[in-house]
């Protein structure tokens, strides 16, 4: 049997306040003057003295902020690198992310296309990367992706919303600094942290199911579960729990894979642009067929935090909308063997799909 030889991310300092090592962490790390750190910057930080004013920028080095409205696609990572290259006189130093999920993941895309030929859409799918990314760090500001060390990175494309997954994709270099997320809205913070325990459950009764996810999985799981149901945390000691529950969910899902929802979830973000944490949350919310404890445990958790969930999304839809949103979903061919097996084709339908969208 060969098993597969997955990269982790090798450097990660962890603490409130931790930011401020930023420039330390930077500086050995600049190949000459003239090859720029390129910040991407969630813009909801652009009026944000608090974060920004502690960024030393030297030489050519750039903020750009981006906006996080949009689940990041193909096209926004092609102009970003156009721009890039363009705009710099030797290849970048680095690319550093500051965000959500979305900043990440872009921010990995960029790297990557920096160093590899053609546009984004052309690698998305698995292994199809050539040529190592720039350097390049995640700094994640809200909890529950994963994808500070994923080794994906989710885009929407012309045809398809698929991940960039490839061992080049993970940052060399995470911080993590629980301070960031401290003034996230409510909801935004229920939707995050329910992607990761949605990874847990998919990663926890999935085919694919093996110690090493195993491990980080329940340990994850129950970060969860002492976040959203339990305790009577403080806020501080809820940003620390969840930052690590979002890191060990990234890191159950590295070496098995996700689920139903997923797939489900990145159908309704090609076609109607839903973001993915409360996409994950649309769909779960119907899954007692295949995640029946794990759907109760949301529902508790859903009504804990009076999270009352948008209904009638699909309600006006075409049956040629329908189809596109299931195309995207049973593309992922990979979630879907690890939530029924191998066999999976034979019960996981069009039609069966269709049931479950009508519900959302």
């Amino acid at each position: 049997m060969s098993y597969k030889n997955f990269p982790m991310v090798p450097r990660v300092i962890f603490g409130r306040g931790s930011f401020n090592q930023i420039n330390d962490v930077l500086a050995p790390k600049r190949s000459s003057i003239h090859a720029p750190f390129i910040f991407l910057i969630d813009d909801v930080f652009k009026n944000n003295a608090w974060l920004t004013s502690r960024i030393n920028l030297s030489y050519d080095d750039r903020i750009i902020f981006v906006s996080s409205k949009e689940e990041p696609k193909t096209t926004q990572v092609d102009e970003l690198v156009e721009d890039i290259i363009l705009k710099s006189k030797e290849r970048p130093s680095g690319i550093i992310g500051i965000g959500g999920g979305s900043l990440l993941d872009l921010s990995k895309a960029v790297a990557l296309l920096i160093t590899n030929e053609g546009e984004a859409h052309d690698y998305q799918g698995w292994d199809l990367v050539k040529n190592a990314a720039i350097y390049h760090v995640g700094i994640p500001t809200i909890s529950g992706t994963g994808a500070e060390v994923s080794r994906t990175t989710i885009l929407t494309g012309p045809k398809l919303k698929l991940g960039i997954n490839s061992d080049f994709t993970p940052f060399d270099q995470v911080l993590l600094d629980p301070e960031l997320a401290k003034d996230v809205p409510k909801d935004q913070w229920f939707y995050t942290g329910m992607d990761c325990y949605v990874h847990c459950v998919e990663s926890l009764n999935g085919t694919y199911l093996n110690e090493f996810s195993k491990t980080y999985g329940e340990k994850s799981f129950d970060l969860c579960k002492e976040i959203f149901l339990d305790g009577d945390l403080s806020e501080e000691e809820s940003q620390d729990k969840l930052m690590m529950a979002s890191w060990h969910g990234g890191m159950s899902i590295a070496y098995s894979q996700v689920g139903v929802a997923h797939a489900m979830s990145y159908g309704l973000s090609f076609l109607l642009g839903v973001k993915h944490g409360i996409g994950n949350c649309l769909v779960f919310d119907h899954l007692e067929e295949f995640y029946p404890e794990g759907v109760a445990i949301f529902k508790q958790m859903k009504a804990k935090h009076s999270i009352e969930l948008p209904t009638g999304i699909c309600a006006k839809l075409t049956d040629e909308q329908f189809d596109t949103m299931i195309r995207v979903a049973l593309s992922l061919e990979p979630l879907w063997e690890n939530a029924i097996g191998e066999n999976w084709k034979e019960t996981i339908t069009p039609e069966k799909l269709k049931g479950i969208y009508k519900k959302i």
